[in-house]
């Protein structure tokens, strides 16, 4: 990057970065707890919509309740015929997950405005900047919803019903933050003004350390599901109550968490439970029953669904799928033309699911650029991209706005 760009780009990517590194971190873990429409939302939000505005950009909030960023007007541009170029990516967590899966795109996004606006170069159509609302899906159990509902793959009503840990619904949820639940669904004035959509994101794999490079091009996600197992049993006396007399679901949770593990193997996939209600949870009570959640992944649908049907057929109990994303190729001309313009970058594939898949898969002209990740860690307080890589990554990202708007 030439002098006159990264000193830019590195004050606008290190005073954001420093501005979020506090909101919703657990001192114990060192990990973040940033869940849809809670505290530590709203005050991303906010953050969100105060440096928007400092950019001079107008912001508004979809029937997704996701935040859109503009600078210009994107409906003159789609009546003239110019179709706007978006990037983005979200700003929530996983429980304890990294600093920087999701809030590296939107930080980027808006550094890589900074940095051509220090350039004098300015886009010659409007360009936006979307915060995808409830990503991860921590809180509610569903990857994705903001983008799921802004394109009507998630039905409103049962979007709305989904509820947390402690019975809140989404419905609920989003009127406590000031976000009107009946609105929610597809979205087509939204649609209508994206017209590319590029997201940038850390790596989550280590795909780039052994190319040794700071960037790269996505050229598809896998497919990917959750699915529930509820394991019913009989609650009991742990020290009373003899073992051949037990009925105990855990018995049948260690069951599904091996099987997953070994018929992922055999199957070519990822299968992981990391989610388990148990009740009533107590030290010396025999549970009455526990919900578990499966998350199986891999570059075969057919291989995946394997996967799901013997742990399935393990337990005795059919499990309930909750979420299901196919195979998501993103545009091959745009794909190639990205990783030409970024110096033959490499194209890899991902297992991990993003907004932009769910974009690409409602017909939405979709890239990922992706930032090398030194750990290959990822939903864990050890995700990390190294300063020097995130610069690269806005560089990056300033290229492809010149290229595409």
């Amino acid at each position: 990057m030439p002098d006159d760009g990264r000193a830019v780009a590195e004050a606008a990517f290190r005073a954001d970065w420093d501005a979020l590194a506090g909101i919703g971190r657990d001192p114990r873990s060192g990990g973040y707890r940033r869940f849809a429409w809670t505290r530590e939302d709203a005050t991303l939000r906010a953050w969100f919509t105060g440096r928007a505005a400092g950019l001079g950009m107008e912001v508004v909030t979809d029937r997704g309740g996701n935040l859109w960023a503009w600078s210009g007007d994107p409906d003159a541009a789609v009546a003239d015929g110019a179709a706007p170029l978006v990037l983005g990516s979200h700003l929530d967590s996983v429980p304890d997950g990294g600093a920087y899966d999701g809030p590296l795109g939107v930080v980027s996004a808006f550094a890589a405005l900074e940095l051509l606006r220090a350039r004098g170069r300015a886009p010659a159509r409007p360009v936006g900047i979307a915060c995808f609302a409830d990503e991860e899906g921590a809180r509610f159990g569903v990857a994705c919803a903001g983008s799921r509902l802004l394109t009507g793959v998630l039905d409103p009503d049962r979007g709305r019903a989904l509820t947390d840990a402690q019975g809140t619904s989404v419905a609920e949820a989003m009127a406590a933050a000031g976000v009107d639940p009946a609105h929610v669904g597809r979205d087509e004035e939204t649609l209508r003004r994206v017209g590319t959509f590029v997201e940038l994101h850390v790596e989550q794999g280590r795909a780039l350390i052994d190319d040794d490079a700071a960037v790269g091009v996505a050229s598809a996600i896998w497919p990917h599901g959750r699915w529930r197992l509820d394991l019913a049993g009989r609650a009991d006396h742990a020290g009373t109550t003899r073992l051949a007399d037990r009925d105990d679901p855990m018995l049948r949770l260690a069951t599904a968490v091996a099987t997953a593990r070994a018929a992922a193997e055999r199957h070519g996939s990822l299968a992981t439970i990391g989610k388990v209600d148990v009740r009533p949870n107590g030290v010396n009570a025999i549970p009455s029953h526990v919900t578990a959640w499966l998350d199986a992944r891999g570059d075969d649908p057919d291989a995946v669904r394997r996967v799901v049907a013997e742990v399935s057929d393990a337990v005795g109990t059919a499990a309930a799928e909750e979420s299901w994303t196919p195979s998501t190729d993103f545009d091959v001309p745009l794909r190639d033309r990205l990783a030409a313009l970024l110096g033959d970058v490499p194209v890899l594939p991902t297992g991990a699911g993003h907004d932009a898949g769910i974009l690409a898969a409602a017909g939405v002209r979709s890239a990922m650029l992706f930032v090398r990740n030194p750990t290959g860690v990822s939903h864990s307080p050890e995700e990390h991209a190294e300063d020097a890589d995130c610069v690269a990554g806005i560089a990056a990202l300033a290229a492809v706005v010149e290229e595409l708007a």
